[in-house]
């Protein structure tokens, strides 16, 4: 091309792809200025006008408005700038979507009233600091007393949800629901139950070093046996249960009798609370943690093998 011809907007309108009309408009405003006008009074264009308005469509596109678009082309802004701090509009923006995303897909799924459509939105807008404070008055509730024991400490962590700076609809709408959990009086008493029970046997646990919880011990010992098709009320299952009431009777110091096995399920049945395990189905999704396996079957198992051997 030679740097000195000048072209016609109808001209430029077929080098660039754009109407004559959008030309005539970004002309009109500055954005693209004729280098001269012909004897008719046509204006004319040099060549950079092309590579100008081949930036000022990418803008557009990108979603700036014309007076920006305006000083970055006419250097009057940094382009690296300006591009910074419209990124970050748009982070903005798509945080929000996804908000309003997990709230109206939630609403949608639950068939919720106005007042609990109006709490998830309120939950979906806290801050970090907001979030924070939430889940932290729901873990002091629940581990009240116990918080500052290493033991319980790493297990307050382990409950904790962080939700990611840019987090999917999925992990918005897995907060939500697990922010309303926290904030259930019947739910937290279910969690200090569990976390009182766990105290009791890491009390001796304490004396005689580190020991699995009996839920884990159970999992271990029963999750074979229902993989094995052994049937809880089988004579193949007295082993089973005789090996991990034994393990709780050790951890608590006492006789491995009726009373025990007894007691055994109330807390079986405390882990085995379908809440507990949603809530940290929801902590792995908002976490980005792989979803945790269901221990619902193993419990279940277990706890029939109990009330059948405890039956009098």
């Amino acid at each position: 091309m030679d740097g000195d011809t000048l072209y016609s907007i109808g001209e430029l309108a077929r080098r660039t792809g754009l109407t004559v009309k959008t030309i005539r408009f970004y002309s009109d405003r500055g954005i693209v200025a004729p280098t001269d006008r012909s004897p008719a009074g046509y204006r004319l264009y040099g060549i950079d006008a092309v590579a100008r308005l081949d930036l000022v469509r990418t803008l557009r596109e990108l979603g700036l408005d014309l007076p920006t678009i305006r000083k970055v082309v006419d250097r009057e802004l940094s382009l690296p700038e300006v591009a910074a701090a419209h990124a970050e509009a748009l982070a903005v923006q798509i945080r929000v979507l996804r908000l309003r995303r997990a709230v109206l897909t939630t609403v949608a799924e639950r068939g919720s009233t106005p007042e609990e459509t109006e709490l998830m939105h309120r939950l979906a807008q806290l801050s970090e600091d907001e979030r924070r404070r939430l889940i932290g008055d729901f873990l002091d509730a629940v581990f009240d007393g116990l918080g500052a024991t290493p033991a319980f400490a790493g297990v307050m962590r382990s409950m904790t949800p962080e939700l990611p700076d840019n987090p999917e609809a999925e992990q918005v709408q897995a907060w939500v629901e697990l922010a309303e959990m926290s904030l259930d009086p019947g739910f937290r008493a279910v969690v200090r139950r569990m976390v009182e029970d766990l105290a009791a046997e890491q009390t001796r646990s304490d004396m005689m070093g580190p020991r699995r919880d009996i839920a884990a011990a159970v999992r271990d010992q029963a999750g074979p046996a229902l993989t094995a098709g052994i049937d809880p009320a089988s004579p193949q299952a007295d082993p089973i249960v005789a090996g991990f009431t034994a393990y709780y009777a050790h951890l608590l110091g006492r006789p491995d009798d009726v009373e025990l096995r007894r007691r055994l399920v109330t807390r079986l049945e405390s882990v085995n609370d379908p809440r507990r395990e949603r809530y940290f189905q929801l902590l792995a999704v908002v976490n980005g943690w792989p979803a945790p396996e269901s221990l619902t079957p193993v419990f279940d198992w277990s706890v029939q093998a109990l009330r059948v051997r405890t039956q009098q």
